[in-house]
């Protein structure tokens, strides 16, 4: 089966970045699947973290000081 290629545009950090994943001998293309196949979707993670009552009033407190400030000019 042919597979095809595809020529995407990256940032040279994004590039870098991945590099450093890459192993020797690897392809770009294997690295993005190993990555993507490790980490799945981000909906994948939801309910997963189970936060600390201090975690929570932390993140609610800069939730609450955000939105305040959203809209503003």
């Amino acid at each position: 089966m042919d597979m095809g290629t595809k020529t995407i545009t990256i940032l040279d950090e994004a590039y870098e970045a991945l590099a450093r994943e890459k192993r020797k001998g690897e392809s770009f293309s294997k690295t993005i699947l190993k990555l993507t196949a490790r980490r799945g979707r981000l909906a994948d993670s939801f309910g997963k973290w189970d936060m600390t009552e201090s975690e929570w009033k932390k993140i609610d407190k800069e939730l609450k000081r955000a939105w305040k400030g959203f809209g503003k000019k």
